[in-house]
């Protein structure tokens, strides 16, 4: 009786070990999580503080040098004319597409953050993608009061699809390696099962 009772407090105490090592990784990842959000936000409302003429000077820079790279591969066979109207061209996608970036980082982030402490769920989905909605919102209500800056709700819309994108990722990922851990547990099963097999034909065959 002792034996058991040793064996019971024993598994107790590992039990408990190993849930206040998996808390203190989840708390790690919350933190790890919420100081790279909080550094996402800062950058975002960041450019968002922009006036018009900086932010579309920065826009194109940025597609400029994307041009000038391309350009570079091609031998440098475009003047510096041919890629100003390139810059000029894709300056409009390459920011749209920097905004979808920008939130589907925040969607990854966002649900990184969650899932740390609840199940997946379709609320936690829904309340994940909301939660980008607003931030979304909030980002265009604020430029409406920088000056050469306006709000656009096809913007939201934008972010949004992105924020729902990161989501999508990740949500895909984690299914991946489950079905992935299931397979591995289940070859796992196997092989004991076929050793198990093997022992009890040896015992029977050699037993007798």
């Amino acid at each position: 009786m002792p034996a058991e009772l040793k064996y019971i407090k024993q598994s107790m105490i590992m039990k408990h070990n190993q849930m206040t090592k998996d808390k203190t990784r989840r708390l790690a990842v919350t933190i790890l999580t919420a100081s790279c959000l909080f550094l996402l936000y800062v950058m975002i409302f960041g450019f968002s503080e922009q006036d018009g003429e900086t932010s579309g000077g920065l826009s194109h820079a940025i597609t400029l040098k994307c041009v000038e790279i391309i350009n570079s591969f091609r031998s440098g066979k475009w003047t510096q004319d041919t890629m100003e109207w390139w810059a000029t061209y894709f300056e409009h996608p390459v920011r749209k597409l920097a905004h979808f970036t920008e939130y589907a980082v925040m969607g990854s982030l966002i649900y990184i953050l969650l899932r740390q402490w609840k199940q997946r769920t379709k609320w936690l989905i829904f309340g994940n993608i909301l939660w980008v909605f607003v931030s979304a919102a909030f980002d265009e209500i604020h430029q409406l009061f920088v000056p050469d800056r306006y709000g656009s709700f096809a913007d939201v819309c934008l972010d949004t699809l992105g924020g729902a994108f990161g989501v999508s990722c990740l949500i895909l990922i984690e299914i991946w390696f489950a079905k992935r851990k299931e397979k591995i547990q289940k070859k796992i099963r196997m092989i004991f099962g076929f050793l198990f097999l093997i022992f009890i034909v040896y015992g029977v065959t050699f037993g007798a």
